[in-house]
């Protein structure tokens, strides 16, 4: 097959997931027998970062992830946290509105500028988006504390860090809404923006 995501790939690519799937095959889980979107995510992933340990390390659920397909599909806005994850993402226009943020008055109202762009991105696109947070743990945690009002649809939660990464990411699982995560430390702009791409591509594999 000379597809990844439902699009042409270069043969390097095609090759590269190759790898990755008799790596996974060894180590575990072996892909091919999860869920289709849970697999297009972490192998996604895994691709994106070369690192094997998130084939266990994140945790999805299909039906959320079903959802997310079809909201994205029907047009739902894209809101990310910094724009290194807007970077990631090459299909769709996403806002990101962290150049937007006044520091002083970030700093006055106890939050962080992450944070801070989240109220105003809120304000642009209203509730129903979907949210891909890969940097800044204040920023997911934000989201949580506004998420009566935001109702995400679907949240990418894989910020990446030694302070509140691994505790925002527990509050996100926690709050019951639809999300990828992970359980670790680890994250960042390139792996979230990556489960948010094998949504767009809509899950097809390669």
């Amino acid at each position: 097959m000379n597809s990844v995501g439902g699009r042409v790939a270069h043969p390097i690519e095609q090759h590269s997931y190759a790898i990755l799937r008799a790596r996974l095959a060894a180590a575990g889980p072996d892909t091919r027998h999860l869920p289709p979107l849970t697999r297009a995510v972490i192998e996604r992933v895994v691709h994106a970062s070369a690192d094997i340990d998130y084939a266990t390390d994140l945790i999805c659920d299909e039906d959320a992830l079903r959802d997310g397909v079809a909201t994205l599909a029907a047009g739902a806005p894209v809101v990310a946290d910094v724009r290194m994850t807007v970077a990631g993402i090459t299909t769709r226009d996403v806002v990101c509105r962290l150049a937007d943020v006044d520091p002083v008055a970030a700093t006055s109202d106890g939050l962080t500028r992450s944070a801070a762009a989240v109220e105003l991105a809120l304000d642009e696109v209203g509730p129903g988006a979907v949210w891909v947070i890969g940097c800044a743990p204040t920023a997911l945690a934000h989201l949580l504390a506004l998420a009566d009002v935001a109702r995400p649809a679907l949240v990418v939660g894989m910020p990446v860090g030694f302070v509140g990464a691994v505790e925002a990411k527990e509050a996100l699982r926690a709050s019951g809404l639809p999300a990828v995560s992970n359980r670790s430390e680890k994250g960042g702009a390139a792996v979230a923006a990556a489960a948010l791409n094998a949504l767009l591509y809509e899950g097809v594999r390669p």
